[in-house]
């Protein structure tokens, strides 16, 4: 489960970063600032890995207790 929700935040987070910093450099129109796309975009694209990276998932924890 937390793997799901780890792909999840990385696959979203690396699509608002691009978006962000294309909306940046003036080569694509938002209705959003696009500052804050790219900013938010980096934190979910690094807490995705970070997740991915260094936690187990619950199906693998709730295994090693039997």
């Amino acid at each position: 489960m937390i793997k799901i929700l780890a792909v999840i935040m990385l696959v979203g987070g690396a699509i608002a970063l691009v978006m962000g910093v294309l909306g940046v450099f003036g080569s694509l129109a938002l209705m959003l600032n696009p500052w804050a796309l790219a900013i938010l975009g980096f934190i979910f694209f690094i807490a995705g890995i970070s997740m991915l990276k260094y936690r187990k998932d619950t199906d693998e924890v709730a295994a090693q207790h039997r």
